[in-house]
């Protein structure tokens, strides 16, 4: 069975650890040093990926489901509104039609 991750990405992950231990590492958006041990290793994984290492895809983040489900129940509410508001506005065309064909 093949490995899921090649050399270039053991390589660059052992790498952000002693940058990490030493203080050196730092995060890329905000520029702090990196503390965490789970982050030092996807910064070098991150580097392998980018150099075209062989490492799998990243998986989603927890707080992206939670909010995909959110925003999901917001859309639904929304969907509810406007029906409603269409319903109105087509039963106030109605009136105006009317009062044409009087005319």
């Amino acid at each position: 069975m093949a490995s899921k991750y090649g050399k270039k990405a053991s390589d660059k992950v052992e790498k952000s650890m002693h940058e990490m231990k030493r203080g050196t590492l730092k995060s890329g958006g905000s520029g702090k040093k990196v503390k965490s041990r789970k982050q030092a290793i996807a910064i070098g994984l991150s580097e392998a990926r980018r150099e075209g290492g062989k490492v799998p895809s990243k998986k989603s983040s927890k707080k992206s489901t939670s909010k995909k489900a959110s925003s999901s129940k917001k859309a639904s509410s929304k969907k509810s509104t406007s029906k409603k508001s269409s319903a109105k506005k087509s039963s106030s065309k109605k009136t105006t039609r009317k009062s044409s064909k009087k005319k």
